[in-house]
């Protein structure tokens, strides 16, 4: 009996082991770096960002110790939804530069170590893409004419949407329903996947209704073509040295499937396609439910603030447009120190067990939709370097949108610009590089730049905080180089909560590789605070901020936090 549960250990441990290698090994020491391409860096004047304009900062970017970045659609787009919704997929959009400068930028990245990941947009078009002009209008017979959903007929409830969003300029309500109406030969309604403008890529629908014949199912010729143009854009940009695709939306492509069994299996499928033919390549979900996620194939599932609900009762408050949306009075990394991280960590807890051997999950500074670190009462150095201590210590793959790093602040109050609405402009607005006119971003005319830049007085950019070894940019630069040198502080090292979920300030969790172990303790709150860590080994601080003060015990090393600190700690 006991030699058959030794048999049984090992298959289980081998079996382990080769899940963990499912995923291409750089990405088990990766640090991603967020880039959305119309604001980060203009080369040529005219007030957008541009391909050459990142190439320009490549050097600044392998400085931040990252070696993969993700760039937000660069194809060419009616930016009706901030390149989200794609007129081709085969062609960047002239705004950024040519299909050639996105391969100088791959080419000039990986000299430096770095990989290219792009956005990929899989279950919608623009309306403007040639695909939908051929499917609309050219009739049953075309190639494309089931690339889309097609009914002559739609509910009472969903003519009442139309009628909604017809008679309101608001991109917010342009987001309700799922139908619109449109003067075509192929069908009088077309199904759309998020914002009026983006018909929905046909996929096929998990339970088809026999009611409905244009509920096609996920075997029928259309939705199986749409799945090999997925794979011939995939394999386009993958030839052309691009590293991996973050998917939006990737739990969206089939329709009526409960559970997303029938969408699992679609990128269990891709998955199986690219480790065959690109098998150092990448996908990263835009799903928010790494179990499924990961499961399907994904080799990352991005912490989002639905899904598994992670981040939003970490990071969004009341005074700010996330906390209003989902009812959250009290973040916890703010200063009121009036947060709870019970729900959200055995959340957590449960995801990071479930999927810790077979993918990562993303935690996010944060990104294009959602608020920014520097927002509300979160805005001094100190409140932003704890946050990020907790982001560049916990497993998965960090990523940090571009301007975290230096404190970049979400500015209240900007015009809906290209789909941003007025919540999301806030977190796009330009990188800071110097003082000069429009922060070093563009030598456009100020009034023509993407939008309006805040340095604070000149103290938000990369020149100032670069040669102060105090600045937020160089903390980040410190805990990223920390984390590469790591095993059990990199995205592979276990995890495990080890202080109190009732008593949350301050949060302590243990990392661990081998014989190799950290404590890592933090106190957003504005008052002092102290704990036992339950470990009897001396430890040794290795770093953080502000004030903190750690002393043997019999039980235990007390640990004693002034306000908004942070501290890594070696476990001797």
């Amino acid at each position: 009996m006991r030699k058959f549960l030794f048999v049984i250990l090992i298959f289980l441990l081998t079996l382990q082991s080769s899940f963990a290698q499912k995923c291409p090994e750089w990405l088990g020491n990766a640090v991603m770096y967020q880039i959305y391409p119309s604001t980060y860096k203009d080369s040529d004047g005219d007030g957008i960002g541009d391909l050459s304009g990142i190439i320009s900062k490549l050097d600044y970017i392998e400085s931040l110790g990252v070696n993969a970045i993700w760039l937000n659609p660069v194809y060419e787009s009616g930016w009706f939804d901030g390149g989200y919704d794609v007129i081709d997929f085969y062609k960047v959009d002239p705004r950024f530069g040519t299909n050639d400068d996105l391969v100088r930028l791959v080419t000039e990245a990986h000299k430096r170590g770095i990989k290219v990941c792009l956005d990929l947009v899989a279950g919608h078009t623009s309306d403007k893409c040639e695909w939908f002009k051929r499917s609309m209008s050219e009739g049953r017979e075309d190639k494309y004419a089931d690339y889309y959903i097609w009914t002559d007929t739609i509910s009472a409830n969903e003519h009442k949407l139309l009628d909604i969003r017809m008679s309101s300029s608001d991109p917010n309500v342009d987001k309700h329903g799922h139908f619109v109406e449109v003067n075509s030969t192929r069908g009088k309604y077309y199904r759309k996947n998020y914002y009026m403008c983006q018909p929905a890529l046909n996929y096929g629908y998990a339970h088809p209704d026999p009611s409905q014949p244009w509920e096609q199912s996920v075997n029928a010729p259309g939705p199986q073509a749409v799945r090999r143009e997925l794979r011939n854009i995939m394999r386009f940009w993958f030839t052309k040295g691009v590293d991996g695709f973050r998917v939006d939306m990737a739990s969206s492509l089939v329709k009526n499937d409960p559970g997303k069994v029938e969408t699992m299996k679609l990128w269990k499928e891709m998955r199986t396609w690219i480790d065959k033919e690109f098998p150092q390549c990448i996908i990263i979900s835009e799903w928010g439910d790494p179990q499924k996620a990961i499961s399907a194939g994904f080799d990352v599932d991005l912490m989002l603030r639905g899904g598994v609900n992670v981040i939003a009762p970490l990071m969004y408050n009341g005074d700010t447009p996330w906390g209003e949306y989902d009812n959250i009075k009290h973040g916890y990394f703010e200063k009121d120190g009036m947060g709870s991280i019970k729900g959200c960590m055995t959340r957590y807890s449960a995801a990071y067990d479930s999927t810790r051997n077979i993918g990562y999950m993303g935690f996010a500074t944060a990104n294009h939709d959602y608020q920014r670190l520097n927002i509300g009462d979160r805005n001094t150095p100190d409140q932003l370097k704890v946050a990020l201590t907790f982001f560049m210590t916990m497993p998965g793959l960090p990523i940090i949108y571009y301007g975290d790093e230096i404190g970049l602040k979400y500015k209240y109050g900007l015009p809906n610009k290209e789909g941003s609405r007025t919540d999301r402009a806030g977190t796009r607005t330009p990188m800071q590089w110097d003082n000069d006119e429009n922060a070093g971003f563009s030598s456009c005319d100020p009034k023509a730049i993407y939008l309006p830049v805040d340095t604070d007085g000149g103290k938000i950019t990369v020149a100032s905080e670069d040669k102060d070894p105090e600045s937020v940019l160089n903390y980040v630069r410190k805990l990223v180089s920390l984390r590469k040198s790591s095993s059990a502080l990199g995205n592979k090292g276990s995890w495990e909560m080890v202080g109190s979920l009732d008593k949350p300030y301050p949060m302590i969790y243990k990392r661990t590789s081998g014989n190799e172990s950290y404590i890592v303790a933090l106190n957003p709150s504005g008052k002092t605070v102290s704990a036992v860590i339950p470990v009897n080994s001396e430890m040794a601080t290795l770093y953080g901020t502000g004030k903190v003060r750690v002393k043997d015990g019999k039980s235990g090393n007390k640990i004693t936090m002034g306000p908004v600190s942070a501290v890594i700690l070696k476990v001797e």
